[in-house]
């Protein structure tokens, strides 16, 4: 009786082993292109891209990377395979009416995650543009208005699965649009008011850690208005800042990263804001990310500028692009990337720009960013080089599903 126990149990081991195997999900994606973004920025022809439920397994030559049997063969060797693009500065993944509230000039307590819509038409689009993942902030009205959340333009519908990060990051606004706010407020109440909210919020984290760490016996109140700031003390997440014009910038600098320690994503960056390349490049945690707009009037060199080139001239490398959208549809993610471009910077660093680079400056290039090997499946098709105006985005692949099809549905 009691060897039939054991051969039933193992026979039980057995098929439920094979059925765990049989459930693996395995794509091969054979194209004529990979650009991969990886460290060693290899680009690969006749390659094969292996995803094994929802993650990168393998990337190489054809004649190098064996099909698992099985496996669903996806033939295009007519386009490229490149990283999904990421957009660090998103208004249209929630709900536009929740996301901005200015009731009061900072807004430490707010956040959007209770106002994003997985899969609304902005998101259909984004996909089809080659856009596989946003942070949406709130807006920029008010000095500080509150948590971003960064979630996949999947198209799911469930919050849960959408969402990668909550908060992603703190959306700060150095001026270029609280000047608006009730009655008017100049920079240097923008300033003050923005580092005395910065610090009580650093009082807040520095008790409770003394607290936790036993050097402090009395336990301070917990206060949910304070408590998501603490991860961009112990630097888990960023601010994102709306900031402007070298003067504004260079506050933004000095203070939210300076003084406080704060991983810092300089957002916009846009005028003459270039002018302070030289103090950004102290600080290699600083991600600068260009947009929307990519060239700017100079009236002290009487001449045109292209923002990021400059950027890219002052030795700046940590350097992307955003669209704000909608102010600039986050379909177009890649056209300003084309600008950019077309405005003296280079196509390779300006497609790196707008994968890489966002990733990294989110803190996200564990999961996103490049086609390597235990990262998320998240890539798209392309006729050609991206960069180049004359390409299409032909399909979109998100944790390994495929999420847009022009064959299917074109939407552009």
């Amino acid at each position: 009786m009691r060897t039939c126990t054991w051969i039933i149990l193992a026979l039980f081991i057995v098929t439920t082993a094979g059925d765990l195997f049989a459930a693996a999900e395995v794509h091969a994606f054979r194209v004529g292109k990979v650009v991969t973004m990886d460290g060693d920025d290899r680009v690969i022809n006749n390659a094969i891209v292996i995803v094994t439920d929802g993650k990168i397994t393998a990337v190489g030559r054809s004649r190098d990377v064996e099909v698992p049997p099985g496996a669903t063969v996806i033939e295009k060797p007519q386009l490229w395979l490149v990283p999904g693009m990421v957009e660090c500065h998103n208004h249209t993944g929630g709900s536009s009416p929740d996301l901005h509230d200015y009731i009061y000039l900072t807004n430490p307590g707010l956040r959007t995650l209770e106002a994003i819509v997985p899969d609304g038409v902005e998101m259909e689009r984004a996909r089809a543009g080659g856009v596989t993942t946003v942070l949406t902030i709130p807006g920029s009205g008010n000095n500080m208005s509150g948590f971003g959340t960064i979630l996949k333009t999947a198209g799911t519908g469930s919050v849960e699965e959408a969402v990668l990060k909550a908060p992603g990051s703190l959306k700060i606004a150095q001026a270029g649009n609280p000047e608006r706010y009730f009655y008017g407020v100049g920079r240097s109440f923008m300033n003050f008011n923005t580092r005395q909210t910065l610090r009580k919020a650093m009082e807040y984290h520095k008790a409770r850690t003394a607290w936790e760490q036993g050097e402090r016996a009395d336990e301070p109140p917990k206060d949910l208005h304070w408590e998501e700031f603490r991860a961009l003390f112990r630097r888990e997440t960023v601010a994102s800042v709306h900031t402007q014009i070298y003067q504004v910038l260079m506050t933004t600098v000095k203070m939210v990263a300076g003084e406080f320690g704060i991983r810092t994503v300089l957002d916009h960056s846009t005028f003459d804001a270039w002018k302070v390349a030289r103090l950004v490049n102290e600080d290699q945690s600083i991600y600068t990310i260009n947009g929307p707009r990519q060239l700017h009037y100079d009236r002290t060199q009487r001449r045109i500028m292209g923002n990021a080139a400059r950027w890219w001239q002052g030795g700046v490398r940590q350097l992307g692009i955003n669209t704000d959208s909608p102010v600039v549809p986050q379909e177009e993610l890649f056209y300003q990337a084309s600008m950019a471009c077309y405005y003296g910077w280079t196509p390779y660093e300006a497609l790196k720009g707008v994968t890489r680079i966002p990733a990294e400056a989110l803190m996200m290039d564990h999961r996103l960013g490049s086609i390597t090997v235990g990262l998320d499946a998240d890539f798209c098709l392309w006729t050609g080089d991206p960069i180049d105006p004359r390409s299409s985005c032909e399909m979109t692949v998100i944790d390994g599903q495929v999420t847009y099809d022009a064959n299917g549905k074109r939407v552009f």
